[in-house]
C-alpha cells in the first residue's frame, strides 16, 4: 500500500509544497501562479512532493491550470463559521503542542500523535465520510498525475512513517485525506493515518535527496514545533541536501503576510489574502528562482 523513502538520481527537479493549512494552501497556489504569469511554470517539477495542506496544492496544481486555481480561491465566498474553525484549530494547537512537549524523541511523538487521532476517530462515526467528500470537492480530478507526486502522512496505530505514490495502490483523494488528517486518524484498508506534518516537519524536504535542483515553497517559513536537537527543521534538511549535491532554493511568507498563518492558518476567511500574498511573492522571485529552474 505504501511506499518507503528514498532517494533519486541527480540531473532533475523537484518542488516541495509543505503544509500551512487553509491559508498556507491559497498562498501555494498564489505563488505558484506568480512564478507562472511572471514566465516560470514550476508545476513541470520532475518531482512534487505534498504535506498536509501542500498535498492538497500538490494535487491542485499538477491537475489543473495555477491561474485558473487562484481565480477560484479570490472569487470564492466567505465561508461561514469562520470564527468557530479558529478556535477548534487553536485547541487541537494546544492539544498537539502539549503531546509534542511529553514525547522523547520524534518516533515517540508520532505515537502518541497517532494514539491520540485514534481516539477522536472513535467518537466520530462519520468524520471518515465526510472528510473524504471534502478533500475530494478540493482537487480537480480524482486520478494520481502521470507524473512523480510524493504525498506524506503518518501510519496513526505504530507512528512510521509513511509516503503515497500513485504505485502504493492508494486513491488520490484518499492519500491527501491522510495527509490532511490533523484532528483524526483517517482510515485506508485496514491501516489510519494521520497528518504528513509529523512525518519530520511541514515540508519533508528530505524526500527531495538526489535530485539536482529543488524548490522548497514552506508556508510556515521553515518554522517546526519539534525541539531542535531531534534534527528534523527545514534548514537541517536544506544542508543535508547541499551536502549531497543539490541545488536549493526555499520561498517563505514575507514579513507583510507572516500574520496570514500561524494561529490563523485554520480560517479560510483569509484564503484570498494569502493567495494574493503567495502571487506578489512568485511574481517578484520568478527571476532569481528561474536561475535555479533553468
Amino acid at each position: 500500500m505504501t511506499t518507503t523513502d528514498r532517494g533519486h538520481p541527480l540531473g532533475e527537479r523537484a518542488l516541495v509544497l509543505g503544509g500551512g493549512g487553509s491559508t498556507g494552501n491559497a498562498w501555494l497556489i498564489g505563488v505558484v501562479a506568480g512564478l507562472f504569469e511572471a514566465g516560470l511554470d514550476v508545476t513541470d517539477a520532475d518531482l512534487v512532493i505534498g504535506t498536509s495542506a501542500g498535498s492538497t496544492a500538490a494535487a491542485q496544481v499538477t491537475g489543473a491550470s495555477a491561474t485558473d486555481l487562484l481565480a477560484d480561491v479570490l472569487a470564492a465566498a466567505p465561508p461561514p463559521g469562520a470564527g468557530a474553525r479558529g478556535r477548534s484549530a487553536a485547541n487541537h494547537l494546544e492539544r498537539t503542542n502539549a503531546i509534542i512537549a511529553a514525547a522523547r524523541d520524534a518516533a515517540d511523538m508520532r505515537r502518541r500523535i497517532g494514539a491520540a487521532a485514534l481516539e477522536t476517530a472513535a467518537a466520530s462515526a462519520d468524520a471518515q465520510t465526510r472528510w473524504r467528500a471534502t478533500v475530494a470537492a478540493r482537487l480537480p480530478s480524482p486520478h494520481w498525475p502521470e507524473r512523480t507526486v510524493l504525498i506524506t502522512a503518518v501510519d496513526a496505530e505504530t507512528g512510521e512513517p509513511v509516503v503515497f505514490d500513485r504505485h502504493s495502490g492508494v486513491d488520490l483523494v484518499d492519500a491527501v485525506a491522510a495527509s490532511c488528517a490533523g484532528g483524526f486518524a483517517y482510515r485506508i484498508g485496514g491501516n489510519r493515518y494521520v497528518d504528513g506534518g509529523y512525518r519530520s516537519n511541514a515540508d519533508n524536504a528530505d524526500l527531495a535527496a538526489g535530485y539536482a535542483r529543488v524548490l522548497v515553497l514552506s508556508p510556515f517559513g521553515g518554522r517546526s514545533r519539534f525541539p531542535a536537537d531531534w534534527g528534523m527543521h527545514l534548514t537541517t534538511q536544506v544542508d543535508a541536501l547541499r551536502a549531497g549535491g543539490s541545488r536549493v532554493e526555499t520561498v517563505f511568507p514575507d514579513g507583510r503576510s507572516e500574520h496570514l498563518f500561524g494561529a490563523n492558518a485554520m480560517d479560510p476567511s483569509l484564503r484570498p489574502a494569502a493567495a494574493r500574498a503567495g502571487q506578489g511573492r512568485g511574481a517578484a522571485l520568478a527571476a532569481r528562482l528561474g536561475e535555479l529552474w533553468h
